[in-house]
Order: C-alpha cells, then sequence, then structure tokens
C-alpha cells in the first residue's frame, strides 16, 4: 500500500515523532496508517504527544567553538538524571556543530536545518530522542559569537558564559588564562551590562528617581538641599555600576582592582590590546516555572490511569 508525504505528515502530528521514524514506520507497516501507529507505540515513541504538556526545566548548557564560531545552547529535559545521559549530551553537542554550520537566525529557523550527526532535521532528530530518552526534551535558546572568546562552563552544565573580546593577543596562555579569569568572575557574580556606558539612560534616571524618593522619606535626609541629595545619589550610582557592570565590578581574586582594571595590566603586561567587547551567560531553567506536585497524588494518579 501506498503512502504519500501528506500521511507521514498527518502522522507525525498524532503521534509527535519525528519526520523520519513516521516514514520508516509508514514503510514498515506497507502504508497502513494504524499499523504504523501500533509499530511507534511498540517501539515506545509514539509516547512523546503525550509528553508535551510536560516540564522541561532540568538539561544541560553546553558550549562549542569551531575556527572562530562559538555556540552556547540551553536543552531542557525533564530531570536532571537524564542531563547526565550520554545519549542526550552526545545529542547536545550534534546541536551545537548544527549551530555553527547553519548560523540560523532563532530556534524555530534551527528547528528546520538538517542535524549534524543524526537523520532528518532537528525536529525529526528531537522527536526521535525525545521517544528513545522517554522524556520531553526541547531546545530553549542558543547563542552565536565571532572572533576571540574566553568560555567556562559550571558543574556540568549548570551555567554556561561566553565572554567576547576584541585583541591582538589570542595566541597568548596568558590572555586565555585572563579570559577564563574573566568568565569565572561572570560565573560568580552575575551581572546585567557591560560596562557604564551600557546602562539605558531610563535605567540610571529611573534608579536616580528611587535614591531620592528614599532620601526625602528619611528624616534625617528629606531637609537636607537638593544640591546635596544630588551629590549623595551620584555616589550611590557609581554603588549601582559596581553591582551591574562586569568591568566596574571588584575583580574576585584581587579585590583591589576592578576586572577592567585587571584586564588592562593584563594587555599592558603583554604589550598588546585586550579589550572585553560582551559576555553571555545562561542559567540552565532559568525563568522555567518547574511543577510542584504533591508525590502522593502523582503515585495515585498514575494508579488510576
Amino acid at each position: 500500500m501506498a503512502f504519500t508525504a501528506k500521511d507521514v505528515a498527518e502522522l507525525r502530528k498524532q503521534t509527535g515523532c519525528g519526520m523520519m521514524d513516521c516514514k520508516k514506520a509508514l514503510t514498515d507497516a506497507n502504508g497502513d496508517f494504524e499499523a504504523a501507529i501500533k509499530i511507534l507505540r511498540e517501539k515506545g515513541m509514539a509516547a512523546v504527544a503525550k509528553k508535551a504538556d510536560r516540564i522541561a526545566a532540568e538539561g544541560i548548557v553546553d558550549i562549542l567553538t569551531i575556527g572562530d564560531t562559538t555556540a552556547m545552547v540551553e536543552v531542557n529535559s525533564e530531570t536532571d538524571f537524564v542531563a547526565k545521559n550520554a545519549t542526550f549530551q552526545e545529542f547536545v553537542k550534534n546541536i551545537l556543530k548544527t549551530i555553527i554550520v547553519n548560523k540560523p537566525a532563532d530556534v524555530a529557523a534551527l528547528m528546520e536545518c538538517s542535524c549534524e550527526g543524526e537523520e532528518g532535521t532537528v525536529t525529526d532528530a528531537l522527536g526521535s530522542k525525545t521517544g528513545t530518552i522517554g522524556e520531553k526534551l526541547s531546545i530553549r535558546r542558543f547563542v552565536i559569537l565571532e572572533g576571540a572568546v574566553a568560555t567556562y562552563i559550571h558543574n556540568k552544565g549548570e551555567t554556561g558564559v561566553v565572554i567576547t573580546f576584541d585583541t591582538d593577543l589570542a595566541d597568548k596562555a596568558e590572555f586565555a588564562e585572563c579570559g577564563k579569569n574573566v568568565a569565572l568572575q561572570v560565573a560568580a557574580m552575575p551581572v546585567k551590562y557591560l560596562n557604564k556606558e551600557s546602562v539605558p539612560a531610563s535605567v540610571l534616571e529611573e534608579e536616580k528617581a528611587i535614591l531620592i524618593s528614599q532620601m526625602k522619606n528619611d528624616p534625617k535626609m528629606a531637609n537636607k538641599p537638593e544640591q546635596v541629595l544630588a551629590k549623595i545619589v551620584e555616589g550611590k550610582v557609581g554603588k549601582y555600576y559596581e553591582n551591574n557592570c562586569l568591568l566596574e565590578q571588584a575583580y574576585v581574586k584581587d579585590d583591589s582592582l576592578t576586572v577592567g582594571k585587571y584586564v588592562a595590566s593584563v594587555a599592558k603586561e603583554l604589550g598588546g590590546n585586550i579589550t572585553v567587547t560582551g559576555f553571555v551567560r545562561f542559567d540552565k531553567g532559568e525563568g522555567i516555572a518547574k511543577r510542584e506536585e504533591d508525590f502522593a497524588a502523582e503515585i495515585a494518579k498514575m494508579v488510576n490511569g
């Protein structure tokens, strides 16, 4: 019995399995739609669709550099156990390779790319791996960066950091050490902005307004002249920069230096230029609401079907 691309698409829609898996099932079933569904169920793959409403908040953040291109991705799973699975980790590496080869604009575009090291598109591979591993998997986000970078992965994928540089010292071991130290800084002490210039004017104005309001509500400060309050606010804004801007932060290995001054000292010592141009930090599961369920209720639900 022959089958069409439309049949494959419909089978994929009904089962949630990958396109290649649906095509193979229909081939093995000689085009019989119900038999193909049965084949997928017997393989445990049709259960993928039932996993769609589950929350995938575990997983890993991983990083790969090929040539001058670096990619960082967050791929989520339902449990931390799966994140430690070698098959899952290899799949994440293949996703990273796919990102670097194709440089897709976003996750939607990535899903349509042919997946490196896997059969079919990323969508197909994701469906297939979900069926094989037995948990909902999802690709949440990725970033592509070009040029000199330093990278750091904390606690086997809990947090990933990429620092970008403009430098003529990229081949120096001392630069690599400096880059690693800055990446460790971002992992240890999260910040919102690179430097003072990166802070939006609207954010600064809001911060100043809050500080002035706080002082006017303080009986000890309320009667001070506006110009005195303004001066105090400027001092407090400096503290805001220290807490929220990477290059203004105290360097964790030597708090007599800011991160910016530390980088400048390394550049001077090497007789070249090192400029931090940006950073990206991914925390696994950041912002994903994890479903909290009573364990006894969960068991009862399973027993009662």
